[in-house]
């Protein structure tokens, strides 16, 4: 299977240097019960995403290319379904992760995941781009760690793998669904470890549900990056902002991967990760 090689880090980048934005009592709480409460705007996040239409045309097409979508906690590729289709109108090949709701990481889900990965990769004869929602960000990392050789790139959508493992309300449903007890400390660091392929992480701070922190790379890796956009967690895989993230990623020549830019419009709309809280 033919793929193109991912360029050498720059010689000035320290894939081992940590985010200064980090430290070390700051992302180890829940988010509050106020932006818990405010998730009830997905609904309208997802109102956003049908207005924008027209605007989200505008968006970078890709190559053809598979990409593999899985759900958050809980739920099923039904809620994927419009980000798929999305990604189908951007010229892409998506797929759900057809294994019926996410519990959680039970036995034979990585493997199955695994599976499925190898198989759309031989079928169009390409790596496959991964792109996953909450835990499902967390499987998509996951997976390019075990077959870098297999995958593009990955995208997530607060994905949970940084910082403390019960810092967001899903942690007792994660436990109750999965059977798996959190809290086993070298496991949760090696879930902060930076994929080998080119990684972006999607988040926000007015996430309901994951303490935003949890979503930041930790290392400042030459081929990975955070992106804020303004967005609920339940919203996050409807609103347009990250769309249009998704596709302006998706749509990179592979092999020649650059962090996303907030030139012109752009800066309007996805505010500067760096800045204070």
């Amino acid at each position: 299977m033919p793929h193109s090689e991912i360029p050498e880090p720059p010689e000035t980048a320290n894939p081992n240097a940590m985010n200064p934005h980090l430290d070390s009592a700051a992302f180890a709480r829940s988010p509050s019960w106020w932006l818990l409460m405010m998730e009830w705007r997905a609904p309208l996040e997802a109102g956003a995403a049908l207005a924008a239409s027209p605007l989200l045309q505008m968006a970078p097409r890709g190559d053809g290319h598979p990409v593999l979508v899985f759900p958050g906690l809980a739920a099923s590729d039904l809620s994927t379904l419009p980000l798929r289709r999305f990604l189908e109108g951007r010229n892409h090949v998506p797929y759900g992760w057809d294994q019926g709701m996410n519990f959680g990481p039970r036995a034979g889900v990585l493997a199955a995941s695994l599976a499925r990965v190898s198989e759309l990769a031989e079928r169009h004869a390409r790596p496959v781009s991964l792109v996953g929602w909450s835990l499902g960000g967390v499987y998509a990392r996951e997976l390019a760690k075990l077959a870098p050789q297999l995958v593009r790139n990955v995208v997530t959508l607060g994905a949970p793998f940084n910082g403390n493992p019960k810092a967001n309300h899903a942690w007792r449903l994660f436990e109750a669904t999965s059977g798996v007890r959190i809290g086993a400390p070298t496991l949760y660091a090696a879930l902060a470890e930076t994929p080998p392929v080119p990684t972006t992480s999607v988040f926000s701070r007015s996430d309901g549900i994951v303490a935003w922190k949890c979503s930041l790379e930790r290392a400042l890796h030459p081929l990975a990056e955070s992106v804020e956009v303004r967005a609920s967690h339940l919203g996050l895989g409807l609103s347009p902002a990250a769309w249009y993230v998704i596709a302006d990623r998706l749509a990179q020549p592979e092999g020649r991967w650059q962090r996303f830019h907030r030139d012109g419009w752009r800066a309007l709309v996805y505010p500067d990760p760096a800045r204070p809280e």
